[in-house]
């Protein structure tokens, strides 16, 4: 099989960096650029040491960049719709790791983020919802891929064989991550102070990931309106998804758990666990670790998914649906 030229267009941040470390280390890609803006000129390898990406960063331009054959976009949203639109002109298949491409209704889009950067590309459809756990086969075709948020893969993972069945009347998503989900601008040492020994609930009510994850679970079955509230905790990196559901019936664990073995007995990054999940278990990897639980007090499923933010969350999950696009093994590189 033929290796696969590829860029990381914003290889400063966290998960760029990551992508870029996966890729440069994976055996059927070959990573060719890695572009910043402030710290254009330096090597990757010194702005990240863990990367060990010996390549010098440099400034964005099309006229380079766009002669690969797949690009990872790693630029915050608004920023990365105009890049992505450039590359997808240029023929290259792009996995972009923003919120541009996720949401299916431009006006849903542009009430949550605003004017969107690229409608003319929003608007053809083309890009695919990146999740593989529900998307595989249109993963495999697309040309452009968006990367689902932290919070919506490991909620969705957590909550996709319920929805499935239409099993949720309600469904109330607490989740914990780590201080890197703010991204590398807003994780300085100045932030460590705040955030030390101290949780925090943050955008209550109008968390941008609320109609992503309403989205999926509307395609898997299950039209509702969820109750999702974040909470910054001191960790460099991890996420934890605490999900609590009201079930349209009354189920029993042994229905559930079998729902849950059958949903994923295949799937190489979900592991199920009888005890609830630490994000300790998934750091630095590409899995989901989900535990499922029936309260027989209250008859709510409760469902915990803990994955890496940065990892499955991110970076690791585009490299993944790198692999699907080119017809690699999926796990390629990230074991």
């Amino acid at each position: 099989m033929a290796e696969v030229s590829v860029a990381v267009i914003g290889a400063s941040g966290y998960a760029g960096a990551i992508a870029a470390g996966l890729l440069h280390r994976h055996p059927g890609f070959d990573l060719r650029h890695v572009t910043a803006r402030t710290e254009a000129g330096m090597k990757l390898g010194e702005l990240h040491p863990r990367t060990r990406v010996p390549l010098v960063l440099e400034p964005y331009d099309v006229d380079v960049h766009g002669e690969v054959d797949a690009a990872i976009v790693a630029y915050p949203h608004g920023a990365a719709a105009p890049t992505v639109a450039e590359l997808h002109a240029r023929g290259v298949r792009v996995v972009d790791l923003s919120a541009d491409f996720r949401l299916r209704d431009r006006g849903t889009y542009e009430q949550w983020y605003g004017e969107h950067g690229a409608p003319e590309v929003f608007e053809t459809g083309d890009a695919v919802y990146g999740l593989p756990e529900l998307y595989r086969d249109e993963v495999a075709q697309a040309r452009i891929v968006a990367n689902p948020g932290c919070y919506p893969t490991a909620a969705l993972l957590a909550l996709a064989p319920l929805a499935r069945e239409k099993l949720i009347s309600d469904v109330v998503i607490d989740a914990k991550s780590g201080i890197s989900g703010a991204g590398r601008s807003a994780t300085a040492t100045t932030h460590f102070v705040s955030a030390n020994e101290n949780l925090t609930p943050y955008k209550v009510g109008a968390h941008r990931h609320t109609p992503e994850i309403e989205q999926e679970l509307g395609v898997l079955g299950s039209e509702l309106a969820i109750s999702f509230t974040p909470h910054l905790v001191p960790l460099a990196q991890g996420e934890m998804t605490s999900c609590y559901v009201t079930p349209t019936r009354p189920v029993g664990q042994a229905e559930v758990s079998e729902l849950f073995r059958a949903a994923y007995a295949s799937e190489p990054w979900v592991e199920l666990s009888e005890a609830p999940p630490g994000v300790l278990e998934v750091r630095d990897t590409n899995f989901c670790r989900i535990s499922v639980h029936v309260d027989p007090r209250t008859s709510r499923v409760i469902v915990f998914a803990t994955i890496d933010n940065l990892w499955k969350g991110a970076a690791s999950q585009a490299v993944q649906n790198l692999n699907l696009m080119f017809g690699r093994d999926e796990a390629e590189g990230l074991l």
